[in-house]
């Protein structure tokens, strides 16, 4: 049985497989007669001899290398397994699917404003999406001398120079430092751009940045929320007498209390205001006036003054402004 030993089939396979590792090398052993390959689904499969790539197989399945695999290879093509005998390759795993990796700023970004001489400090956080996507590469820049490569590996690498884009796109073309949200996207699309050109040469592409939020210290915090609380009232006042007659007709506001006495006579003065406008109103479109004699059709006195609305004591002027009615 020991005669025979060395001519048993292996597997080449990859054995340490994680989610979030990149790529893995089988290497340092050969491949013996009637060995097999096995490509797990989301898997490629590169065959390497001398740092040259001899193919690649992509297609998930079990292979029979002798029959199905060598005859591919662009070298190797006519290798022929001898007696105790095979091949040494390496052959490269790697993952295909896009990684997704969560960043934020370890410390705060101090941003340059004129509303604060030492900058605003923000920090961010969101998403970033990558996957390989040039083998060559890959291989000539990372692979061919680690075994491994983690995704942490390359978030490592990504956050190193991302405090940099970040305070070069949100200070971009005097960006709103109080309003940074509603720029996310524009800041994110500019930070993929020059993330992809740091990678690009590795053999790896960004597919997709995002911004989830910008987070000020609590004290610009209170003083943005304040600002847009402000913003929205608009005017106090007539913020005042809504609000107060919102809670008058909820029944928030109830009798017996400062708050709904004040509330009740803001209301009726209100209301009287506009009766006595309408009334007003309604008293110069019936009688018509000739020059400035305020007299009805049929001679006889308004009974409210045309001009200031008071009710009038059957006098020729009016008691309150002094308006002339005969």
């Amino acid at each position: 049985m020991g005669f025979f030993r060395g001519q048993l089939a292996n597997v080449v396979e990859w054995e340490e497989f994680r989610d979030d590792m990149i790529f893995w090398k089988w290497n340092n052993r050969e491949i013996k007669k009637g060995s097999r390959l096995i490509i797990q689904p989301g898997q490629d499969a590169i065959f390497i001899n001398n740092g040259k790539i001899e193919g690649i197989f992509q297609e998930e399945g079990d292979y029979n290398i002798e029959s199905q695999i060598i005859p591919f290879l662009s070298t190797l093509k006519g290798f022929k397994f001898g007696f105790n005998s095979g091949m040494r390759v390496e052959v490269l795993f790697v993952n295909t699917k896009e990684f997704t990796v969560k960043w934020g700023t370890k410390n705060a970004i101090n941003i340059p404003s004129p509303q604060l001489p030492g900058g605003i400090p923000v920090r961010a956080n969101g998403t970033f999406n990558f996957k390989v996507n040039d083998y060559i590469a890959l291989i000539d820049k990372i692979a061919g001398v680690k075994n491994s490569y983690l995704v942490e590996d390359v978030k490592i690498r990504i956050t190193s120079i991302l405090d940099q884009l970040l305070m070069k796109w949100i200070s971009k073309e005097g960006k709103d430092m109080f309003n940074l949200q509603a720029n996310s996207f524009e800041i994110a699309e500019g930070i993929k751009t020059d993330l992809d050109m740091q990678i690009i040469d590795s053999g790896m592409t960004i597919t997709g940045f995002n911004i989830i939020s910008f987070n000020y210290p609590k004290e610009i915090q209170d003083m943005i929320t304040k600002s847009a609380s402000h913003g929205m009232i608009g005017d106090l006042q007539r913020y005042q007498q809504v609000s107060m007659t919102d809670g008058i007709a909820s029944g928030k506001v109830k009798g017996g209390g400062t708050a709904a006495d004040m509330a009740g006579m803001m209301m009726g003065m209100g209301m009287a205001g506009q009766m006595m406008k309408n009334m007003n109103e309604a008293t110069q479109e019936q009688a018509p006036n000739h020059g400035s004699q305020p007299v009805t059709e049929n001679g006889k006195l308004p009974n409210f003054c045309p001009n200031c609305g008071e009710k009038t004591s059957g006098g020729n002027f009016c008691s309150n402004c002094g308006q002339k009615l005969v």
